[in-house]
């Protein structure tokens, strides 16, 4: 016996956006990642010029708003990656699954 009996007739989708998307992702990851980064490695640059005690707190300010927006990044690929999974899963093959007769119902209404 199979462990997964696939519908007869059924037709495969062919792959669309979500594939293009997969194929992205690590490019939209690491650039969603460097970005922030750099801009945060730009400040720190900057305040080195003119140090001062409001320039050091607000270049640390600015570094920790760039880590939270790669977290964010972060959170939004994994969800989309996610996604993407999901539709290829639902364009793959159909699958017949058991037939299941309750106990307490007759056959015919």
């Amino acid at each position: 016996m199979k462990l997964f009996n696939k519908l007869p007739g059924h037709q495969r989708s062919p792959p669309g956006l979500e594939r293009r998307i997969l194929r992205k992702l690590p490019l939209i990851w690491l650039a969603g990642t460097l970005l922030p980064l750099a801009a945060s490695a730009v400040r720190y640059g900057m305040n080195l010029r003119e140090p001062s005690a409001d320039g050091d707190r607000a270049v640390e300010q600015f570094f920790y708003v760039m880590v939270g927006l790669v977290g964010l990044h972060w959170t939004l690929v994994f969800a989309l990656a996610i996604g993407c999974g999901i539709v290829m899963l639902m364009k793959g093959p159909a699958y017949v699954a058991d037939a299941y007769h309750p106990q307490d119902k007759p056959d015919r209404p």
